[in-house]
């Protein structure tokens, strides 16, 4: 899986792509990252990439010319996607991650200031991702979550597959609680069910416990859930 990312913040992904296991996922190969910044590509002198609003308004506006070419020049696997954070999009959530996997590659562009020209839009045509109701100053907090959500389903990433398959939302419930060392920590109890050694209670006290947690913290999703398990 290779990721492409078009940002004025190089920096920003470089750095919180060079830790813990998004790191050890590049450094095996599994994914690589990369990041091409327009100011590279932009005719102005300056490097300017923004100019004020045609009809006025509040701060600045992206050109298309330097997203455009930097777009052109990046080198496009014949199984790729091109996706745009913003708020406008379709909801990131599990089923998005899911049909990312797909791709061999993954373009991300990140926007700031007041946004997108929206020729940009027009030209390269991008899938469209908000990670929510909310506004950010800029698409690379975004765009991480969709390189960390993504990479850890990429065969490899995680240490063990059951890592993920026990991950909230991967059976359209919210994950069960976990418990370490000490058995008893300010008289707080690990349940006892955990402690007996017997998988089959305990597969089924985890499985009441994500119903229960999903129930009261999701009620959208346990409903949902109910939906498809009656079918």
């Amino acid at each position: 899986m290779r990721f492409d990312i078009l940002t004025l913040f190089p920096e920003m992904i470089e750095n919180a792509c060079s830790h813990s296991i998004i790191k050890r996922a590049i450094e095996s190969d599994i994914i690589s990252v990369n990041t091409i910044n327009p100011r590279d590509y932009t005719l102005d002198k300056h490097k300017k990439v923004d100019d004020t609003p045609y009809g006025g308004g509040a701060g600045m506006v992206l050109m298309a010319q330097p997203y455009v070419d930097a777009y052109e020049g990046i080198n496009k696997s014949d199984n790729s996607i091109t996706i745009m954070m913003t708020p406008q999009g379709k909801t990131f959530n599990n089923s998005v991650v899911r049909e990312l996997t797909q791709y061999n590659q993954i373009i991300i562009l990140c926007g700031h200031y007041e946004g997108f020209d929206e020729r940009i839009r027009d030209i390269i045509k991008p899938i469209e991702i908000s990670i929510g109701d909310f506004v950010l100053t800029g698409g690379e907090l975004p765009a991480l979550c969709v390189i960390d959500s993504v990479s850890r389903k990429i065969d490899g990433t995680l240490g063990k597959i059951e890592s993920m398959e026990e991950d909230s939302f991967e059976n359209g419930l919210l994950e069960y609680p976990h418990y370490t060392k000490p058995r008893n920590y300010k008289g707080l109890e690990v349940p006892e069910v955990l402690l007996n050694g017997n998988h089959k209670l305990i597969e089924e006290f985890r499985k009441e416990q994500q119903v229960e947690r999903t129930k009261l913290r999701r009620p959208d999703l346990y409903q949902k859930w109910l939906e498809e398990t009656s079918n």
